[in-house]
């Protein structure tokens, strides 16, 4: 019985490998390869995979995209990217998964990679992997968007999903009404935004951890839900109306918990002196080991220890980094220590959600982990733990 069983699953798995091919897409069709990737996505079939050839010259595909299957593009040149001078549209289908790697938008300006309206449709799955793009705008319902290594000239809207590891201009998880909530957080780790990071979504719990960025926003949550905005480096050398931390929930009345700890944050004050604020009655904030170089204001209902201000600190935003009295100044229990097991580190670079595992982003062209999950701390027994990765 037990081998009969095995030859039916290799038998299914051997099936379900026959069906996925390689389509090549090449400048002219030459080799008798696709001479667009477009002619390449009609061809092609679920789960089929698209190995786009870069132009020499840097010269671009012109031509919109519309992916409607579950399809992986990828580069037929190792770490060399190829350019698509165009939209590229990403239709939604119960089930369906798109994996785009190595795409580059080029220097035209406009273009987007985008998710369409869904209508009627479960879950639709987004991967994008070290891609130079210009605005990604997948923030649509029932979407669910895993992106790491890329970098963004302009706006990174998701409404589900992972960010880790990508530089953009702002990083927004907006605010979407899934009809088919999935069952993971919203984490986004190890990122720069020019700007801010916020979240609007009302769906899913938050985890904003070790990015640098000047400014988080919290603008929703979900209702008794617990958040967590953690080990992030906020550097804003502009007056601003709102504190580095900022929760306005306006009229929304969503119950839940937001815990601020191990950040480091500078700002110059504008409409605010206050380090952390709290617009919202509804929203319990929980701040500790946090560190300013502003003298430590807070504004709004929260609870607070061992928070420090007017501390020396010294930010790079070009090269991202901190140093100062941020060190050691984090959270000294044992499950917030830094990956050499010294007390946390405030800012980006503490925890073991460090910067060093995610930057640099190109390490000699090697193959690169872009999340790991494990337990902070173990004593006995056993435990589980996940990653992934990607290769360039």
């Amino acid at each position: 019985m037990t081998k009969k069983l095995l030859i039916i699953a290799f038998t299914g798995l051997s099936s379900t490998m026959a069906f996925a091919a390689d389509l090549y897409v090449r400048n002219g069709g030459a080799g008798g390869a696709y001479p667009t990737v477009s002619t390449a996505i009609t061809a092609a079939s679920d789960g089929d995979r698209i190995i786009i050839q870069p132009k020499a010259n840097g010269e671009a595909y012109v031509e919109n995209l519309i992916i409607n299957k579950s399809l992986t593009l990828v580069s037929e040149t190792n770490y060399a990217k190829y350019i698509i001078q165009g939209n590229v549209s990403i239709n939604p289908a119960t089930g369906r998964t798109v994996t785009i790697s190595n795409l580059s938008s080029g220097y035209y300006g406009i273009y987007n990679v985008e998710a369409t309206f869904p209508i009627g449709t479960g879950r639709t799955f987004i991967n994008i992997v070290n891609c130079d793009l210009h605005n990604v705008l997948t923030d649509k319902v029932n979407f669910t968007t895993n992106i790491s290594g890329c970098t963004i000239s302009g706006n990174l809207k998701f409404s589900h999903g992972r960010c880790t590891a990508n530089k953009a201009q702002s990083i927004a998880v907006v605010a979407t009404q899934d009809n088919s909530p999935i069952g993971s957080d919203i984490e986004v780790y190890g990122n720069v935004s020019k700007s801010f990071i916020s979240n609007s979504q009302a769906n899913y719990n938050f985890k904003f951890s070790n990015n640098f960025c000047a400014g988080i926003y919290i603008y929703n949550i979900k209702p008794g839900s617990s958040n967590e905005i953690t080990n992030n480096t906020i550097y804003n050398p502009s007056p601003a109306d709102m504190g580095p931390l900022y929760v306005n929930l306006g009229n929304n009345i969503n119950l839940g918990n937001i815990l601020m700890m191990n950040n480091a944050a500078s700002f110059v004050v504008g409409g605010t002196n206050a380090c952390i604020q709290n617009k919202s009655t509804s929203v319990s904030i929980t701040a500790s080991y946090n560190v300013f170089t502003n003298t430590f204001v807070t504004e709004g209902n929260m609870t607070q220890s061992d928070n420090s201000g007017s501390m020396n600190l010294n930010f790079d935003n070009v090269a991202y980094t901190l140093t100062g009295m941020n060190v050691n100044a984090g959270n000294p229990g044992i499950k917030y220590t830094d990956l050499d097991l010294t007390r946390n580190d405030s800012g980006h670079y503490g925890g073991s959600n460090s910067w060093a595992n995610y930057w640099p982003a190109n390490n000699d062209n090697k193959p690169q982990v872009n999340y790991l999950s494990t337990p902070r701390s173990i004593t006995s027994g056993t435990f589980n733990m996940s990653g992934s990765g990607f290769s360039k």
